[in-house]
């Protein structure tokens, strides 16, 4: 399962063995896409199911292992569906037959942990509904929705759906705007877009078509251009821009090229906005001067990709910091949602790309660890105008 390639809500469904999460994935999609068997133990690993939850939109179901799995591979299994909430937006625990002891009360204490909001839904409810005294204990104790429902008959469906609408954060769904918050209907946004050995064949790479697209949704216009006609554009460009967004790796260039009194950013620090840890980037930024030497740098990217001779993960960045600090410094990259094999506070910097291709919710427990133990984290395009002197112009647009 790409657990990077999704930016849509991921809901996962947790609980012991044959308590019905699979029956529950059928019921909510309206297919039988999950394997249903009586036999315990039928789901293994986490497995993606897609829907559309009215008032929500589309959203992923996580379908994981019982929590009650036994064995050396049932613990593994148990160990990878835990491995689901430094990822998901909300959590559905289905119990069943009133059975509500330890296992769940450890999972409860996962989702609180990694933050992860939660409903629980007692299913099978034609062999057992929930005991009213069992229903009361859990809603007073945990402060959560808990709703009983039987998923080979589900004629209370509806108040499923409508129950995580209600319980679901807004953030997992709600997308907050690139740039819509600082421009004006009218307004002229200029993208400075290079096309190099990086850029996909035929087509755009993702920050500037979601950048294009939040620009038209707030009805301003669009000038898209490569770096090496911006000086060209600039003296005869009519109406005059209010903003220019530029690729990072050519911030130097689009810093020389576009006037003083033209907002300037990067896409990267844009998507650092809507989807990162803003803050914190803005604290950990300037602790790039702070680096000594044989520090090791972490590089967290939010895809998988072919590398080439100018990756900005594995190339340009660390080539930049290491020019930029005078320093010998050793750098890891790990791609995607991979697991970091050495311990965080192995590391003096954390530089996380934009995450385009991940939730907010997925780059924040991304960053936990680091910013918990007090290392610093930056972006891709705050510290590429860091090093390149061009810091404060890059998140003007951002100031309040």
């Amino acid at each position: 399962m790409n657990k990077a390639r999704d930016t849509k809500p991921h809901i996962g469904i947790f609980g012991r063995r044959n308590n019905g999460k699979s029956s529950l994935i059928n019921a909510l999609t309206g297919q039988d896409i999950a394997i249903v068997s009586d036999i315990a133990g039928t789901t293994t690993d986490p497995v993606k199911k897609s829907l559309e939850i009215d008032g929500v939109g589309p959203a992923i179901l996580i379908d994981t292992a019982g929590i009650d799995d036994s064995g050396v591979l049932g613990e593994k299994r148990i160990a990878k569906s835990k491995e689901m909430l430094r990822i998901i937006d909300f959590a559905i625990l289905v119990i069943s037959h009133n059975m509500f002891d330890e296992p769940e009360k450890q999972l409860i204490n996962d989702f609180r942990k990694h933050e992860v909001p939660f409903l629980i839904l007692h299913n099978k409810s034609d062999e057992e509904s929930i005991d009213p005294d069992l229903a009361r204990v859990i809603v007073e104790k945990y402060q959560v929705p808990l709703i009983n429902f039987c998923a080979t008959n589900p004629v209370n469906l509806p108040d499923v759906a409508l129950l995580i609408r209600e319980t679901i954060p807004e953030t997992a769904y709600r997308k907050r705007t690139l740039v819509g918050d600082i421009i004006k209907p009218g307004d002229t946004v200029v993208l400075i877009t290079p096309v190099d050995t990086e850029a996909p064949e035929g087509r755009m790479i993702l920050p500037q078509m979601q950048v294009i697209r939040d620009v038209l949704d707030y009805d301003g216009i669009c000038v898209v251009l490569k770096e090496n006609v911006v000086a060209e554009y600039v003296k005869k460009m009519s109406p005059k821009p209010v903003l220019a967004i530029t690729d990072s790796q050519v911030f130097p260039k689009a810093n020389a090229a576009i006037p003083d009194d033209i907002m300037l950013t990067s896409f990267s620090i844009v998507l650092a906005r809507q989807k990162g840890d803003f803050a914190e980037y803005l604290k950990g930024t300037p602790r790039i001067d702070d680096l000594r030497e044989g520090d090791r740098v972490l590089v967290l990217e939010s895809c998988s990709h072919h590398v080439t001779c100018d990756d900005i993960g594995r190339i340009k960045i660390p080539r930049w910091l290491r020019e930029y600090s005078k320093k010998r410094l050793e750098f890891d990259v790990v791609a995607g949602l991979s697991n970091i094999e050495r311990p965080i506070t192995d590391y003096s910097l954390i530089v996380q790309c934009g995450g385009c291709m991940i939730t907010r919710k997925q780059i924040h427990q991304r960053l936990k660890p680091a910013i918990d133990a007090g290392i610093p984290v930056t972006n891709y395009g705050m510290m590429i105008a860091w090093v390149h002197g061009i810091f404060e112009r890059a998140i003007q647009p951002f100031n309040p």
